[in-house]
């Protein structure tokens, strides 16, 4: 069994042994070595240790032979006084001591008195360390008992549990001992860590009054009660305690505690107060806890902090964080927040912990998205909804919904082909049927695709629509027929749209439809019924007239002077002159063609003013043209030659000068001066080879050379351009062979035989109009690389005969089938330069501004853009793309108030893709001004008025970048989750994803939850 010494024994037993062996007489040294020793006994070591001091200096170690015992007894006492003062050569000193001296119980008691030293100094390893070495036979019972105490704590400090306790559990037992209490303590915290809560139970009850630990004990002693199951005891002590008033380490935890027991109990008028002052008094609280003030603000109705506590779990996937957002949107609809409801319902229906929670969150954000304009999302949410809840309480309610929606989206593609997916359409389906085709089909007459809206206008009328659906489709159909140039049925559709009295939409309206039918009557050359219509239209003509009734004035005029009615006719152009309106040139020329019939003289006369009072007329070609033929009419051949040059000279008159080549060598032709003329015919075979002007020339060129008798010159002329000048048997027989098929209107074997003379008659003499044939025919059976093939061979001859028909159509077939826009561009910009035919002319920069616009090389498109709406009849489509394409130039150079403006002109009058990319670009150029609510305001005006996903994608993902701005995460983190869950555009998706989770970082920096 293990001995236990008390100090005074120790000590006496030191002082025996170490002067047991003197013999020789004790001196005065000895004396004040026993004064210190007397001190050291009296635990009086400031006074011992100057005396030991002394000593040390006068019994150096180098004399300990003379005196061992006493220099060993000086030394030991010397370092425990050091020690026992805290002197910090002490530590040196007794770590020398213990490792060199060769006497066991001193250096188990110095090591003791080193392992305190280092306890007092916080060194818990060092502690551990000499304690070790200390062990206990040389301790007393106190001794020991500190030993444990302090060597417990050190483990307990460096977490080392374990080893602690058994250390805190003999002192704990200690009552009388000066370490019982904090051993207690400690040996109930590990205790309570070990879950061993009765034990930790009886030694806190022991401690818990205690100054130093009754800040920190109760609390304890609340949650041990709590996570023994013993609730009530948990709440009566947890309210005790707060009610004392006293300053407590744990109060914000002890209160937390009290108030989740209370609300556990369902007492949230009293867990409401409790839970409120954690949370404020906390940076950083869990969810679980938020939820629990949340959840009390809402049973006490205190709405808002409920919902902005709420509103901060919306990251949480778990039931909690469904429920909270369940109950969110709930609060939200309470207040009439629709917008943020909607968005609290998004977050539950996106968490499938409460499968009926996340029914009604579907069904309500479906529904709240209809109701807020979210017209694409509420299409398909809502179809997705009855798909995966079939025969649902709300099944009728949600199908009522889709059916309205069809009704409303502009989004008539995909509303078409929703409709079309259901095999038993409601009757309110069938009612809204005639409208989703009507919309579809204006979409496709904006994209310039007529024959896919005329097909769709006429199952419109077939739908049984609304009378004023049925009216407008037949206007449609006449507008379509008319630019398809079926003036016949033009006629009989535009009737019918009048028939019906409709009111006015846009484009459809009756002045339009007067005015059409007035050209189609005109263009049928019936100038009585044509008259009719201009004169509906314009009865009358002032200054600020529009531009539809100024033309119709105009062609009314016309009218009368087809008619021969020239009196009339006057009148009414000079009324054009006198207001100075655009078109005073034209009626100044049709002024001068009037006066032809009686004086060309006169005629030649007006037509030579208008130049000189309009020189930026675009007709002075035209004008240039009708002198010299006045001139060729009369025979005064010189007199027409200067206005013929004009024409040929000019940059601006393509069209004009093949035939003004053949009239220029006429002239000279009929003055004898073969020179020139040849010179002339010449030009134009080189220049315009296919052109009919060309073939009308070399006649006249045969003529020529025959009369001067050289017709080798004639051969030699013609082969160097290319032209036969006798065409063979062989070559003539082949293609009247191929045409007999191709006038059968049998296109398959026409490809056949029309490929078979153009591979032996390359250069033949109908080697042009057999790749035009051929070109149609390919059209025709759709094989669109091949027909532009053909067509391009037709355009590379240069203008002729089949040059703007097969160019045109070379473009048409680049940009809407095959989506060759560089192909497009090239062709639309040959017809632009090289066409004669006004309607082609306006047709090709048409497409040229489109192709611009797909190529989206906005700056090149700029100039065109400006040209086209600068012409006179251009349709609304046409305006809507022009002033896109001039939006974009605008928005890259940084003018957004400029952008904003055009963009806004297209949106007025464009509810496809363009009207959508514009409305966009109009909240996009908002956002980049640093105009957020007129940027939030635009882009949710894309979201409910347009139909195209993409740009409404856009706008959501800009809504997110505005939330984010203003720094309002929940709301911007449920519109990039929306992108991120439902786009089918992978990469604005992606874009979404990427936003979603800066959105979420951002969050947590500024959230109040914990990580």
């Amino acid at each position: 069994m293990m001995r236990i010494f008390t100090g005074t024994v120790l000590l006496s037993l030191v002082y025996s042994l170490s002067f047991s062996q003197a013999t020789h007489v004790i001196t005065d040294p000895l004396a004040r070595y026993k004064q210190a020793q007397e001190y050291m006994l009296q635990d009086n070591y400031a006074l011992a240790y100057p005396l030991l001091k002394e000593l040390q200096d006068k019994y150096p170690a180098n004399t300990a032979s003379d005196h061992a015992y006493l220099n060993d007894d000086i030394s030991f006492y010397y370092i425990l006084c050091e020690l026992k003062l805290q002197l910090e050569t002490g530590e040196a000193n007794a770590e020398k001591y213990i490792n060199t001296v060769d006497n066991n119980a001193r250096v188990q008691l110095l090591a003791y008195n080193l392992a305190h030293y280092y306890f007092l100094y916080d060194n818990y390893r060092k502690t551990i360390e000499y304690y070790d070495i200390a062990g206990f036979e040389n301790l007393s019972n106190d001794q020991i008992a500190d030993a444990k105490f302090e060597k417990g704590y050190a483990y307990f400090n460096l977490k080392q549990f374990s080893a602690a306790r058994p250390l805190f559990d003999e002192v704990h037992q200690l009552p009388n001992h000066k370490y019982f209490i904090p051993a207690n303590y400690y040996f109930g915290f590990i205790a309570y860590k070990d879950r061993q809560f009765e034990d930790a139970l009886k030694a806190f009850k022991l401690v818990e009054t205690r100054p130093e630990y009754q800040g920190v004990v109760p609390y304890y002693i609340a949650e041990i009660y709590y996570l023994q199951g013993k609730k009530e005891e948990a709440l009566n002590y947890g309210q005790s305690v707060l009610k004392r008033g006293s300053a407590l380490y744990y109060n914000d935890q002890l209160k937390l505690l009290t108030g989740q027991l209370y609300f556990e109990k369902q007492q949230f008028a009293k867990a409401l107060p409790l839970l409120e002052e954690y949370v404020k008094a906390s940076p950083k609280v869990s969810k679980e806890v938020l939820y629990e003030l949340s959840y009390a603000y809402y049973k006490e109705n205190q709405l808002d902090k409920a919902m902005d506590g709420f509103k901060q779990l919306s990251n949480e996937k778990d039931s909690m964080g469904q429920n909270s957002m369940y109950i969110l949107g709930d609060l939200y609809l309470r207040t009439n927040q629709k917008e943020n409801a909607r968005n609290a319902f998004q977050y539950s229906a996106y968490n499938s912990s409460n499968k009926k929670q996340q029914q009604i969150s579907r069904f309500n954000y479906a529904k709240l998205s209809y109701e807020l304009g979210y017209q694409n999302i509420a299409l398909t949410e809502m179809k997705n909804y009855l798909r995966d809840y079939p025969n649902a309480e709300n099944d009728n309610e949600a199908k009522e919904i889709l059916v309205n929606l069809l009704a409303n989206s502009n989004n008539f593609s995909e509303a078409l082909a929703l409709y079309e997916s259901f095999d038993k359409p409601t009757p309110a389906m069938k009612a809204v049927y005639p409208r989703i085709l009507f919309g579809r089909a204006m979409e496709y007459l904006n994209e310039a695709q007529l024959d896919r809206a005329d097909g769709l206008l006429w199952k419109t009328l077939s739908a049984n629509p609304s009378p004023s659906v049925a009216a407008f489709a037949q206007f449609w159909r006449g507008e379509i027929a008319y630019r398809q140039q079926r003036y016949d049925d033009a006629i009989r559709y535009l009737s019918l749209y009048l028939q019906a009295s409709p009111p006015s939409r846009g484009e459809a309206n009756p002045v339009n439809a007067k005015y059409d039918l007035g050209y189609s009557w005109f263009q049928k050359e019936n100038y009585v019924q044509a008259q009719k219509y201009f004169i509906q239209v314009a009865p009358t003509i002032t200054t600020v007239s529009p531009a539809i009734e100024q033309d119709a004035y105009l062609r009314a005029a016309d009218c009368y002077y087809m008619q021969k009615e020239y009196g009339k006719a006057t009148a009414m152009y000079d009324q054009v002159i006198n207001n100075a309106l655009p078109q005073s040139d034209y009626a100044l020329l049709q002024k001068g063609m009037i006066a032809g019939i009686k004086s060309s003289a006169e005629k030649i006369k007006i037509l030579n003013s208008i130049t000189r009072q309009y020189p930026k007329s675009g007709l002075t070609q035209d004008i240039n043209m009708e002198i010299a033929q006045t001139y060729i009419a009369d025979q005064k051949f010189s007199d027409a030659i200067p206005f013929l040059n004009k024409i040929t000279n000019a940059s601006d008159a393509t069209g004009l000068k093949p035939l003004a080549y053949l009239k220029t060598g006429l002239a000279y032709y009929n003055s004898n001066d073969n020179k020139n003329a040849l010179q002339a015919y010449k030009s134009l075979i080189q220049k315009y080879p296919q052109s009919s002007e060309a073939s009308e020339a070399t006649s006249i060129i045969r003529d020529i050379y025959v009369e001067e008798g050289k017709p080798e010159e004639y051969v030699a002329l013609m082969r160097e351009n290319g032209v036969n000048v006798s065409v063979s048997e062989a070559d003539s027989l082949s293609f009247a062979a191929a045409m007999i098929k191709y006038n059968n209107g049998d296109c398959t074997a026409s490809i056949l035989s029309l490929g078979n003379y153009i591979s032996k008659f390359p250069d033949g003499a109908y080697a042009t109009e057999a790749n035009f044939h051929l070109g149609e025919c390919f059209q025709k059976n759709k094989q669109w690389n091949e027909a532009v093939s053909a067509y391009a061979k037709v355009n590379q001859k240069g203008v002729g005969r089949f040059f703007e028909k097969a160019t045109l159509e070379a473009a048409r077939i680049s940009y809407f089938e095959l989506k060759n826009y560089e192909a497009a561009k090239t062709y639309f910009s040959a017809v632009i330069t090289n066409a004669a035919n006004a309607e082609n002319t306006l047709e090709a920069l048409r497409g040229l501004v489109r192709t611009y616009y797909q190529l989206k090389d906005y700056s090149t498109a700029n100039e065109s853009a400006k040209e086209l709406l600068s012409r006179k009849g251009i349709s609304t489509d046409d305006k809507a793309i022009a002033s896109l394409v001039l939006g974009k130039s605008q928005q890259l150079g940084n003018d957004c108030n400029a952008a904003i403006s055009s963009f806004k002109s297209v949106a007025a009058v464009n509810k496809s893709s363009w009207g959508a990319e514009a409305r966009y670009e109009v909240a996009h150029c908002y956002f980049d001004m640093g105009n957020l609510s007129m940027a939030e305001k635009s882009a949710m005006k894309v979201i409910k008025e347009t139909g195209s996903d993409y740009w409404i994608t856009k706008a959501y993902i800009l809504l997110g970048d505005i939330f984010m701005q203003q720094k309002d995460y929940f709301n911007a983190k449920a519109t990039y989750q929306s992108v991120a869950a439902n786009s089918g555009i992978p990469e604005l998706k992606s874009e979404a994803n990427q936003k979603l989770e800066r959105a979420i970082a951002e969050e947590k920096q500024n959230s109040k939850i914990a990580d």
